[in-house]
C-alpha cells in the first residue's frame, strides 16, 4: 500500500509529496478521523499530540515537531524518513515521536488480520486515537473495510453501554479500565459480547486476570508498542479462558526473540523508522526494554522492563511483581512500587499510593505479603500521592509520580517529619 491508497481508504485523495505539514491534536475522535485524513491526503508529515498535555509537555512536542520538519531531507526524499510521528515515551520518561508511515501501517495491518483469519476488521474504540492503540483499531477497521465505531470511556464508566452491533467486534482497554468495567455487572455482559478484549500482557496482574477469568470475558494478552505500530504478539480468542496467561505467539509479520539476558527485540516491517531527531533506522529491528521469555511452544512471556529494576542490597526487585502482589490485597485502587536512592542499601523499596477516599489498612496489607515476598522485596515505606498522576489512557505517569515523590521526600526532613523515608 502506497500513501495515495491510504488516504483513498481514509476516503480522501492524496495530493502528492508536499511541505504542508499537519498536527492533529483533538480529543473528539470524528475531528481526529477528519484532521488525520486531512493531513495524510496533504502529503506533508503529520504529527499526533494528546490535548490534555500540560504546557511543559506541549512544549517539549512543539520542539520535536520543529526539528522534525527540518530533518533529513534526503533521507526524507527517498521516503525512507517516515511522515507520521506519534509520541511516546510520556509514562516513563521524556516525550519521544516515533516515526511511521503506509508502510509500516500496512505490515502491522495485514499481520493482523492474518493473524485473527479476518477479512474485514470492526472494533469499538475507547482508547484516544493519539495513541498507537487507539490510532491502530480505526486504522485497521478503515483499511480493511471494516466499522470502527468510537465509544466514549466516561459514559462507559458511567454505566452507558451501548449495544455492540458490529458481530465479531474488538475491544481494547487497558487494565484500569478493565478492572473498573469489572466492577459492574451489566459491563462485565457488555464485555462478553466482544470477539476479544485485547489488554497489555505485561502492565496486568494476576488478580484481575483471575476476576476476568471468572467473569468469562474473552481477553486476549497481546504485546506491543508504539515503536512496532502496536500488537506483534497475542494468542487466539478463547486462549486466555482456557488458561493462558502468555503474550502468545508472533504475528505473522513480526519476529520476536530474547537474548541472553532475557531482553525482548523485534523485527519485521512495522517497526518504526527512528525517533524524531535521531538516526533513520533501517534494520527493522527494535530492542525493547521489556525483559522475557519465549516458551517451547513459541508464546511470549512478558516477566518485567529492565529499566526498572531495583537494586537493593545487592538483590533484584522487579517493582510489577510487588505491584501485583499489593494489588492482590484489595487495599489499593492504584498503586506504584520504585526505588529511592539510600546509603546503607543502594535504593529503597517505596510503594506510592493514590491518595483516595478510602486509606489502606498498611498493617493488613503487611501481613498479607509476608508470606508472599522476602524481606527485601517488601516496601519500606507506603506514601500516599496526591494528585495522582494519571495519563489520558488511564495509565500512570512515572515521571511525575517520581517527582512528587522526592518533592515530599525533600520535605521530610527535621525532627517534625512524617518519617515516610
Amino acid at each position: 500500500m502506497d500513501r495515495a491508497e491510504l488516504a483513498d481508504c481514509l476516503g480522501l485523495r492524496h495530493a502528492g509529496r508536499s511541505c504542508r505539514h499537519s498536527v492533529v491534536c483533538e480529543s473528539d475522535p470524528k475531528r481526529f478521523q477528519s484532521a488525520f485524513a486531512s493531513g495524510v491526503a496533504a502529503g506533508g508529515k503529520v504529527f499526533l499530540a494528546d490535548p490534555k498535555w500540560t504546557p511543559a509537555e506541549m512544549a517539549e512536542f512543539d520542539r520535536l515537531r520543529v526539528g522534525a520538519e527540518m530533518e533529513n531531507p534526503e533521507a526524507d526524499a527517498m521516503g525512507d524518513l517516515g511522515w507520521l510521528y506519534i509520541p511516546t515515551g510520556g509514562t516513563g520518561g521524556r516525550l519521544k515521536l516515533a516515526r511511521h508511515d503506509e508502510r509500516t501501517i500496512d505490515a502491522a495491518v495485514r499481520g493482523f488480520a492474518r493473524h485473527f483469519l479476518e477479512e474485514r476488521i470492526y472494533a469499538f474504540g475507547v482508547l484516544p486515537l493519539h495513541h498507537v492503540s487507539g490510532l491502530m483499531a480505526w486504522l485497521r477497521c478503515a483499511m480493511t473495510g471494516g466499522n470502527y465505531t468510537a465509544g466514549d470511556w466516561t459514559s462507559l464508566q458511567e454505566g452507558e453501554l451501548p449495544d455492540v452491533l458490529d458481530q465479531g467486534a474488538y475491544l481494547s482497554l487497558v487494565p484500569t479500565q478493565l478492572q473498573r468495567l469489572l466492577a459492574s455487572e451489566p459491563a462485565v455482559r457488555w464485555l462478553k459480547s466482544f470477539r476479544a478484549v485485547f489488554v497489555g500482557g505485561g502492565p496486568s496482574w494476576p488478580d484481575l486476570l483471575d476476576r476476568a477469568a471468572s467473569a468469562g470475558v474473552p481477553l486476549v494478552l497481546s504485546y506491543g508498542m508504539t515503536e512496532t505500530a502496536a500488537m506483534v504478539a497475542a494468542p487466539q480468542p478463547g486462549d486466555f479462558l482456557a488458561g493462558d496467561r502468555s503474550c502468545g505467539r508472533n504475528l505473522p509479520h513480526a519476529g520476536i526473540s530474547t537474548d541472553v539476558e532475557g531482553v525482548v527485540s523485534v523485527t519485521g516491517e512495522s517497526v518504526f523508522r527512528g525517533y524524531a531527531g535521531g538516526p533513520v533506522s533501517h534494520t527493522r529491528q527494535f530492542e525493547t526494554v521489556d525483559v522475557g521469555r519465549v516458551d517451547p511452544h513459541g508464546r511470549l512471556w512478558i516477566e518485567g522492563r529492565r529499566d526498572q529494576i531495583i537494586i537493593t542490597g545487592g538483590e533484584k526487585v522487579d517493582p510489577l511483581e510487588v505491584e501485583a502482589v499489593l494489588r492482590g490485597t484489595g487495599e489499593f485502587s492504584d498503586v506504584v512500587v520504585v526505588g529511592v536512592d539510600d546509603p546503607v542499601w543502594g535504593q529503597r523499596v517505596i510503594a506510592c499510593y493514590e491518595d483516595a477516599k478510602r486509606s489502606p489498612d498498611i498493617d493488613k496489607v503487611r501481613a498479607a505479603i509476608e508470606c508472599i515476598l522476602a524481606s527485601y522485596r517488601r516496601p519500606k515505606s507506603y506514601v500516599p500521592i496526591m494528585p495522582w498522576p494519571r495519563s489520558s489512557l488511564g495509565k500512570v505517569n512515572r515521571l511525575a509520580l517520581r517527582r512528587a515523590l522526592e518533592e515530599i521526600r525533600s520535605a521530610s526532613t527535621g525532627e517534625g517529619a512524617p518519617g515516610l523515608f
